[in-house]
């Protein structure tokens, strides 16, 4: 057996490893250790340029450290591997990762801070995509790369609001290979969609078993109801929601906090990459403002028109890079993006820029794309104002953030 290296982490990086360098200088990332920390790292994984290792002995802990919380973790669960840092640390890290990349990326030499974002209650998930067990037990994927392809069921689930772990737990779905749960916390309701329609499915009385497709969401049952600041949403099987509704209320407040005195009653919002269309139904009541959601997946679309019927909306089928607005419509006075992980990109930022909206709030969950967008609305004009974080994925090393972007000045 290799002989354990002595390592002492210096920081985290994105992929939630610590970031450590041996006797000869070469970097290694370090599974389950924490900056200033002494500890013996069983090397997995050798590059020209950097290693992988796994702590395996903790010599001299940090006072960040915790014992996890969830027995999962210790079976190999690779959902919420942060487990072993005191949730203020987490946020704590989750700044720096931001701030980090925003140095690195987009050359900032001074960026605003991440302004952590209070939440109302524990951030549990809604939402889960799980793998199935060859004898029907939904899971997470092992950690780490060696145990990617095994399943590690769970009899309790840390971050799961208890509609939603009753049916990780309880569920059983064979032949299913993958599984999609959602429950709507307002309502009661809860789906669950297998990947395969021959699983055979057995869940608890009441949940809606519905197939799988595209456009599955559209079927006749296939959604769950949530209410965020006051808003009812319809969300379908196949569409995208955050994690949770006291996630999704922070997100909402952060971005209307952006928003600020820039979208007057009457105004014109567009919601890029709307989704459902939580922001355009809470910012377009709270303001009294007009609406153009813009979105292109199906079920995503059919629950924004609905969730936008009783307000001055216009929901567009679109792909953002390739979406532009209508000649003579109403000058556009704040842009919301909520992009996938890799970002708005140069499509996204030319669709965006080209509103000519005075400010911009970019939502992100990654913050290397934060970064990459940043530097791109940089060179179109736009000054990052001001950043907040949502931890709406406690015990991981996810990030949510929403950054603010005026328009500068010509001069």
């Amino acid at each position: 057996m290799p002989a354990l290296l002595p390592l002492v982490p210096t920081t985290m990086v994105a992929g939630g490893d610590a970031l450590a360098r041996d006797d000869d200088g070469r970097v290694v990332f370090v599974s389950g250790a924490l900056p200033g920390e002494r500890v013996l790292a069983r090397v997995t994984e050798t590059r020209r340029d950097f290693a992988r290792a796994v702590a395996v002995d903790i010599v001299d802990a940090s006072p960040e450290r915790v014992s996890p919380p969830c027995a999962a973790l210790a079976a190999g669960c690779g959902g919420c591997p942060w487990q072993h840092l005191v949730p203020e640390a987490q946020v704590r890290h989750k700044v720096e990762l931001v701030l980090d990349a925003l140095r690195r990326i987009a050359r900032l030499a001074d960026p605003p801070t991440p302004r952590p974002v209070p939440l109302a209650g524990p951030a549990l998930r809604t939402t889960a995509r799980l793998a199935v067990t060859t004898d029907g037990r939904a899971g997470q994927r092992r950690r780490g790369r060696a145990g990617s392809g095994a399943v590690v069921p769970t009899d309790a689930c840390l971050v799961a609001h208890p509609l939603l772990e009753e049916l990780v737990v309880a569920g059983h779905y064979p032949g299913a290979g993958e599984v999609l749960l959602r429950v709507g916390v307002a309502s009661g309701e809860r789906l669950v969609r297998p990947r395969s329609r021959a699983a055979s499915v057995v869940v608890p009385d009441g949940v809606v078993v519905v197939g799988s497709g595209p456009t599955a969401g559209a079927a006749g049952g296939a959604t769950v109801h949530e209410e965020v600041a006051g808003r009812r949403l319809r969300i379908s099987a196949d569409s995208f929601f955050q994690p949770g509704p006291v996630a999704a209320a922070a997100l909402v407040d952060a971005v209307d906090a952006a928003v600020g005195d820039a979208l007057p009653a009457g105004g014109h919002l567009v919601d890029a990459y709307a989704g459902v269309g939580l922001f355009a139904s809470v910012l377009g009541h709270r303001h009294g403002a007009r609406v153009t959601a813009v979105e292109h997946h199906p079920p995503a679309l059919a629950d924004a028109r609905a969730n936008l019927s009783d307000l001055d909306a216009c929901v567009v089928s679109a792909e953002v890079g390739r979406w532009s607005a209508e000649p003579g419509a109403p000058s556009i006075d704040v842009v919301v993006a909520d992009p996938a992980r890799p970002g708005l990109a140069r499509p996204g930022v030319a669709a965006v820029v080209a509103t000519a909206a005075p400010r911009i709030v970019l939502v992100s969950c990654d913050p290397a794309s934060l970064a990459r967008d940043t530097s791109l609305l940089a060179h179109a004009g736009y000054r990052l104002s001001s950043i907040a974080l949502v931890d709406a994925f406690p015990h991981t090393f996810h990030t949510e953030t929403v950054s603010r972007f005026d328009r500068e000045a010509v001069r």
